[in-house]
Parts: C-alpha cells; sequence; structure tokens
C-alpha cells in the first residue's frame, strides 16, 4: 500500500502554488490578446480572464508536474 504522505505534503503544495504563480506572472504579458473572455479581477489583473486563467494554471500544473518528479528523481523530495 502506498503511504499518502510520500504522495502528497506541505512541499509538493508549495511547489505547486510557486510554479502557478510564474505561470499566471509570464502570461500576463506573454499573451498578446486578452480580455476576450469575463474578466477575474484578482490582485489588479485586469483584462486577465477565464480563458487566460485557466491556460495559465494549466501550464503552471505541467510545470509543477516536472518540477516535482524531477526533484523526485534526485531524491530532494
Amino acid at each position: 500500500m502506498i503511504d499518502m504522505e510520500s504522495i502528497w505534503s506541505a512541499k509538493i503544495a508549495i511547489i505547486m502554488i510557486i510554479c502557478n504563480l510564474f505561470s499566471i506572472g509570464i502570461g500576463r504579458y506573454a499573451i498578446k490578446i486578452r480580455g476576450l473572455g469575463p474578466s477575474i479581477p484578482v490582485l489588479g489583473l485586469e483584462g486577465l480572464g477565464l480563458p487566460e486563467l485557466l491556460a495559465t494554471t494549466s501550464l503552471g500544473h505541467i510545470i509543477g508536474a516536472g518540477t516535482i518528479l524531477g526533484l523526485r528523481s534526485i531524491q530532494y523530495l
């Protein structure tokens, strides 16, 4: 049986949050045509709509999963 502590921990959550915030920050400046969908005014990010948020957090999860797998492969986590 797999121990739940080995699958999920606070370190993994923090890594995923950081990767998502990093991705949102990059997407804020990299997406050229913004604001076509409904706007989500969070933390002063005007023009960042639902499609942009979904796209950037999807990328953030991919980056986060790769980071977590990489850190686990070198046995840092």
